[in-house]
């Protein structure tokens, strides 16, 4: 009995063994078509006119494997959380100065903006609050005669504030720092194979002058602990798998930028359902942030820094009229950009589309704009969205040849 049983061991270990190795076999590079090899196929496929069904699985195959987040270009919002302020105080504000017409827009709540405009990329405008209540007062209603002192419980809960400006411009869709992050996590959970969501996170500390005496808040500085709270707040809302961080784009590399010019950036398949910060200050600010980190090591933001930084791998370039071709210098050479379609409300009351369409030309992977759907307070019919109207696009300076737009994600 005891021959028979080391028989059988044997046996059983000899299939192990194979088995192991042919499927060692077959995960060598060479073993699997390489992503030239797809396209090939791709492309030979669609002249002989396949069915959209096989086509189809093999798109997704080429997006999955072959397209890096790198390569594609999406639609951003700017001053996501924004609401317009209410007609009487935006009326008294232009009749003070005209320069306010800048904040006569508004957005959706996040997860409507992702559900029915397909956006991407957004911004959010933080305020340190670590006692809560410095925000609850809104200094500006005085000047139509309301009541300043707020009733809004999120506004008196410890943590960071959203908004735009203290005690003028401060409607917004989601209170709290923590309240749009869950808003985020909710939607993407319930969307699992999203094209990942990068969000950029404006610190803010500046004053503003109070002529009348209305008592306008005066906002923490922001350095080194602000910036370290900012990172505990994202990671309080996702885990680790959730996020996709400089550490994971450095890979063991000296330097981020080394990692991302080298190795660049992971494939669709490996981070869909994630989502990535970026820190938009710049100067003094992003310096605290770096400072202690070096190559952003263990931060959960990446930071707009200049090309030859050791933690560049983000840059902001948000007007793409002056150099078209920088931006697409950038992209090609392997960074993520940021650019903007428009600014200020001006592009959508002229029904400009000059920098719009440079910033789609110029390759920045992330497009951002007051205006994903048009105004109606304009009567123009400017807006901005991604040709074809998908959440993303292949990226027009660097995406693979066998990339196609319509198997990267597609609104419901």
């Amino acid at each position: 009995m005891r021959h028979v049983m080391v028989r059988h061991s044997s046996f059983a270990l000899c299939a192990l063994v194979l088995m192991a190795a042919g499927a060692s076999a077959r995960d060598l590079p060479g073993k699997r078509p390489t992503c030239p090899q797809l396209e090939t196929r791709l492309e030979q496929l669609e002249l002989q006119g396949a069915s959209e069904r096989r086509l189809r699985g093999l798109r997704h195959r080429i997006a999955r494997n072959c397209v890096a987040l790198n390569e594609i270009q999406v639609l951003g919002s700017h001053n996501s959380y924004h609401l317009q302020p209410q007609p009487t105080l935006l009326s008294t504000l232009l009749a003070f100065d005209s320069q306010f017409l800048a904040w006569e827009y508004s957005h959706l709540p996040l997860g409507d903006q992702f559900e029915s405009q397909g956006i991407r990329q957004i911004e959010l405008d933080v305020f340190a609050d670590p006692a809560g209540g410095l925000y609850a007062r809104r200094g500006g209603l005085i000047a139509i005669g309301q009541d300043p002192q707020t009733l809004i419980p999120e506004l008196y809960q410890p943590g960071f504030k959203v908004l735009h400006v203290q005690d003028l411009d401060f409607e917004t869709t989601c209170f709290t720092f923590r309240d749009c992050l869950k808003a985020i996590r909710q939607w993407s959970l319930r969307n699992p194979r999203h094209l990942p969501i990068m969000v950029l996170v404006e610190a803010k500390d500046d004053t503003i002058p109070d002529p009348f005496d209305f008592g306008f808040a005066t906002p923490i500085p922001i350095g080194a602990a602000e910036l370290d709270a900012i990172d505990a707040e994202i990671r309080s809302v996702f885990g680790p798998r959730r996020l996709i961080t400089p550490d994971d784009i450095r890979r063991g590399r000296a330097t981020l930028e080394q990692g991302v010019l080298e190795l660049g950036w992971p494939r669709l398949g490996a981070v869909r359902g994630r989502v990535l910060f970026a820190l938009d200050n710049g100067g003094s600010k992003r310096d605290a942030y770096i400072a202690g980190h070096p190559s952003l090591q263990g931060r959960v933001m990446f930071t707009d820094s200049p090309p030859g930084s050791p933690e560049s791998a983000f840059v902001k370039m948000n007007d793409p009229l002056p150099d078209p071709a920088a931006i697409a210098a950038l992209v090609a050479a392997g960074y993520i950009v940021r650019t903007r379609a428009d600014a200020d409300t001006v592009q959508a009351r002229a029904n400009d589309t000059t920098q719009r369409d440079a910033a789609l030309a110029s390759g920045a992977q992330f497009v951002s704009t007051d205006f994903p759907v048009p105004s109606p307070s304009f009567g123009t019919p400017y807006f901005v969205e991604m040709p074809g109207g998908a959440p993303a696009r292949c990226n027009p300076v660097n995406a693979p040849p066998g990339c196609r737009s319509e198997a990267l994600e597609r609104l419901r």
